[in-house]
This record gives structure tokens, C-alpha cells and sequence, in this order.
């Protein structure tokens, strides 16, 4: 049985791959703050995480996806965090990241014709830090370095340098939505952490792993 994680990374290949070799589909399904905006297409929140610029932008974030995915679907089933809720729960978060990710730029560019955007970064990065907040110190790469920097290193470390390229802004990536979907990701696991009452204290647990790896 494939897990949502599987499933997800194989609609969202299906959908790219097809946009791939149809400039209509693509046109259709892009991020446009101003055709959201004018016509209420709000749906083009949803349906720009599932198309991509080229092989190498999908190839990346389903990637990454599948890396930290499959084992925060798994922690979010343990009975000690979400338990029976936990698949539910993980697929909200991924599909909940699309629009809350995109919800800045929607407000900056909401009367510039020549904006558009697509991709799920945003939403993977959500992923990316629910994993890290639950395992601070897993080991993730940067760039062309291997997976050496304890998780809790590469957060901030990765908000910066967004931060830093997001005001650059000259590189034509949607580092505000990296930027949007990461904070998400930490707040909807602390906020269902919450409203489950969950035997697990997700931030004393981080704080906990920090303050031994650091000993």
C-alpha cells in the first residue's frame, strides 16, 4: 500500500510531467495573484505545487519530499503524537502549506500582470521543518555539502540565506514562499500537538535533543 507521501510525489510527476509538454495546462494551473485576484481563481494556490519549470525543479522537491516525507508520515501515525489521525494530518499539512506558502506573494504581486509562480517548495518546505522540529539534530546537507548540519543548524541557517535571496530577489525563485511554507510547517505540528494533547511534547522533546547533542 503506497503512503501519502508516495502518493503525493506520484500525482504531482503525473501533473508536471504532462505540463511539461502542454504550455495551455501549464498557463492554466500557475500561480497569478491577479487572475486569483480578478476572475477568483483560488484555486491556482492548490494547483501551482503540482507543476514545475523543468525536470530538475520536480526532481528536487519530490526528492526532498520523499526524504523527509516518509518519515514524518510515519512519526505523525505514532501512537505518541497523532496516532490514527496522523495520516490525515500529515496530508493537511502538505496541502494546507500550498496557500498559506503563497499568501505573501499573492499580497505583493496581486496588481503585477507579469508575476507567476509554480512549484512545491513552499509545501515541502513545510515538510522539511515539521521533520526538523520533531528530529532537530538528523543530518541535512546544504547545497554541495553532504548530510552533515544537525537539523536545528540548517533551519535558521536556511531562513537567512532565503531571507538574504529574497530581497536580492534576482534569481527568479519564490524564496518567500520557502520562506512562508517553513514557518507553517512549525506551527501547524506545535498547533495540533497542541490540540491532540499529545503524550509527546514536541517542543520540550526539541529542546531536550538539542541540549544532549550539544553536551
Amino acid at each position: 500500500m503506497l503512503s501519502h507521501t508516495q502518493i503525493i510525489i506520484f500525482v504531482t510527476a503525473i501533473v508536471s510531467i504532462v505540463a511539461f509538454s502542454s504550455a495551455t495546462i501549464k498557463e492554466q494551473l500557475l500561480f497569478k495573484p491577479v487572475l486569483i485576484q480578478k476572475r477568483n481563481e483560488w484555486y491556482r494556490f492548490f494547483t501551482s505545487g503540482l507543476i514545475h519549470a523543468d525536470w530538475e525543479h520536480l526532481l528536487f522537491n519530490m526528492l526532498t519530499l520523499y526524504l523527509f516525507g516518509e518519515g514524518l508520515e510515519t512519526q505523525f501515525n505514532r501512537d505518541n503524537l497523532f496516532g490514527e489521525n496522523g495520516a490525515i494530518l500529515y496530508s493537511t499539512l502538505y496541502i494546507s502549506a500550498f496557500p498559506f506558502s503563497m499568501i505573501t506573494s499573492y499580497w505583493k504581486h496581486k496588481q503585477n500582470t507579469r508575476y507567476a509562480s509554480l512549484g512545491a517548495s513552499g509545501a515541502v518546505s513545510a515538510i522539511l521543518f515539521a521533520s526538523i522540529l520533531l528530529n532537530p539534530t538528523i543530518k541535512i546537507g546544504f547545497f554541495i555539502l553532504p548530510p552533515v548540519i544537525p537539523g536545528f543548524v540548517f533551519g535558521p541557517a536556511y531562513l537567512l540565506l532565503s531571507s538574504y535571496l529574497n530581497k536580492k530577489g534576482k534569481d527568479n525563485i519564490n524564496h518567500a514562499a520557502h520562506i512562508a511554507g517553513a514557518i507553517y510547517g512549525v506551527i501547524f505540528t506545535l498547533a495540533e500537538a497542541y490540540y491532540f494533547k499529545s503524550q509527546t511534547a514536541v517542543l520540550d522533546n526539541f529542546i531536550l535533543q538539542v541540549a544532549a547533542y550539544l553536551r
